[in-house]
């Protein structure tokens, strides 16, 4: 109980904290207001996406990012909402309307902490860079086809399979085409492409939405709109809250959970490795996203994550601590506070455009070749997790990757497992191998695991030797032994003692002793002085063992 308190404890701000805010203030401030600039129309395109509206985006930016900023595990996290999470919350929306979404921020926040209190962070690290990058594509994928229709200028058609959607607002526009919403979306994508890569420290996305805003506005185009913003936050409430829907939410809650989860852990290690001698606490960061994730439904805003993107700006802008994050956080309340109405008239397409770019911008093209070209294992990881998030969802095409990365990785290592014969001895002559071979007296000799998947290729090998009466089982060199590989082993013992093979072991390590136990095999050989610390101990033993069975000569 001790234990577990004290870890519960470390996960709160402690002096450290606020040690580090005190370092550069200066720097954090410019580095947070920088970053608002760029999340801005972030929060708002993300906001619509989601299907919550625009309001709901800044709302969860404010909130969300302010807790996180506090809480998390990370002095350069930004959190806020995220493309990938819209691609999550848009099917919840249509089956549960608002109040289904806010109620799976709120539990999806409650199972972050419960994971945060059962220190699973470290296990995400665990996730291959294949399904990361696969994921990412997918999502990209899917960010790219939900804003189709906006950037068309046409009504969002029903249905669930974001490409069909797609391809029916691509119908309705050929029916009906609008070119002012096009050129809109076009001209802030091709800006924000292009800018970032002539001047990357420039928010080019502000800048563009504002030339397209102000260019509706003066050519009076009648395009769709963001509308109304609360100048302010919304009281907490928790009248969303619908305890009957409750258990047909569980699952998404679980679907937004792991996606927040995986999406801020790796955030957060890409920020590691963008400065010099950061390292984050992942259960802290869990901790922090799922207050996070609990505060933000309170004001209206939805699940949130870290971004990847703005974290990424947050240090390129200089940032040394939380106050950064918490900066930008108060910058984008102050915004809301003062230019609502201006946000108000930026044009549904215009935030398309930002979508578009921002889906684009996504996919890491080097990552993609090198995984491509490192194997055709990691191609088809990729393909497929990429594929699923398209088709399905992102929580099913993690799982599927991680499945088959799991039966690749183990097809490889019971390929690089092997069973040989060896020289009775390490110093044995040709000659003498040969003489030993004569006294039908055979070593194997397993390297690698002694697994399920490799194991029934070492029973066939075994029990097929031929013309011996003593077998000897060198396992100094396995490497793990699986209750299938023991069981296995235990099968090929009992084939070669019904031929009449007598059968040693040598060189078992004290960790796979309890395995062999476990089968019965490991008490019977003790039994039988069949179990040597030694290969010679166990050549000894075979020669005494011939010698009494008349098999060769005494004198041998």
């Amino acid at each position: 109980m001790a234990r577990a308190w004290g870890h519960a404890a470390r996960l709160l701000p402690g002096r450290a904290d606020l040690a580090t805010v005190r370092r550069s203030p200066g720097r954090d401030l410019l580095a947070g207001a920088t970053v608002a600039i760029v999340a801005l129309p972030l929060a708002l395109g993300f906001g619509v996406a989601s299907g919550l509206g625009a309001a709901a985006g800044l709302a969860t930016a404010v909130v969300a990012g302010a807790v996180a900023a506090i809480f998390g595990g990370s002095n350069y996290q930004v959190s806020g909402p995220t493309g990938a999470m819209t691609v999550v919350l848009v099917p919840i929306v249509a089956q549960y309307g608002p109040g289904g979404v806010l109620t799976v921020g709120l539990m999806a926040g409650i199972l972050l902490i419960g994971l945060a209190l059962a220190r699973a962070g470290r296990y995400v690290r665990l996730i291959p860079a294949p399904v990361v990058e696969g994921f990412t594509v997918g999502i990209a994928a899917v960010i790219f086809l939900q804003q189709v229709p906006a950037a068309l200028g046409v009504a969002t058609p029903e249905g669930e399979n974001t490409a069909l959607v797609a391809w029916r607002a691509v119908r309705a526009y050929a029916a009906a085409p609008d070119w002012p919403a096009v050129a809109l979306a076009a001209g802030v994508a091709a800006v924000m492409l292009a800018g970032a890569r002539w001047r990357p420290q420039i928010p080019f996305s502000l800048l563009a939405v504002a030339a397209a805003t102000t260019a509706a506005v003066l050519a009076g185009l009648d395009a769709p709109i963001i509308g109304a913003l609360p100048a302010t936050l919304p009281s907490p409430s928790l009248s969303f809250l619908d305890p009957a829907a409750v258990p047909g939410l569980i699952g998404a809650a679980v679907a937004v959970a792991a996606l927040a989860a995986l999406e801020s852990l790796l955030s957060a290690t890409v920020a590691d490795g963008m400065t010099v001698g950061s390292r984050h606490d992942p259960d802290r960061e869990l901790f922090g996203q799922g207050l996070a994730n609990i505060a933000a439904p309170l004001f209206g805003g939805v699940p949130a994550t870290a971004a990847i993107a703005r974290t990424a700006v947050n240090v390129r802008s200089g940032a040394s601590s939380r106050l950064a994050a918490l900066t930008h956080a108060i910058v984008l309340a102050l915004i809301m506070l003062a230019a609502a109405p201006l946000v108000a008239h930026i044009p549904l397409a215009a935030l398309a455009g930002v979508l578009l770019a921002t889906a684009i911008r996504m996919i890491e093209v080097g990552s993609v070749r090198v995984l491509v070209r490192a194997s055709r294992s990691d191609a088809v990881i990729m393909g497929l997790t990429a594929a699923v998030t398209l088709a399905v969802d992102l929580v099913w095409a993690v799982v599927c990757g991680l499945v088959v990365a799991g039966a690749l990785a183990l097809r490889k290592i019971a390929a690089a497992a092997r069973i040989d014969t060896v020289p009775l001895t390490e110093d044995d002559h040709h000659l003498a191998e040969h003489a030993l071979l004569a006294e039908h007296i055979v070593a194997y000799r397993i390297d690698g695991p002694l697994f399920f998947a490799a194991a029934h290729r070492f029973l066939l090998t075994l029990t097929e030797t031929a013309d011996v009466r003593v077998v000897i089982i060198r396992l100094s060199r396995v490497t793990a032994i699986d209750a299938t590989g023991a069981l296995v082993l235990r099968d090929a013992v009992e084939r070669l003692e019904s031929r009449g093979v007598t059968v040693y072991f040598s060189g078992l390590r004290a960790e796979h002793a309890k395995t062999l136990t476990a089968v019965g095999l490991l008490e019977r050989f003790r039994e039988e002085h069949k179990l040597f610390a030694t290969t010679p101990a166990a050549i000894a033993a075979a020669r005494e063992h011939l010698a009494a069975t008349g098999v060769i000569p005494a004198s041998a």
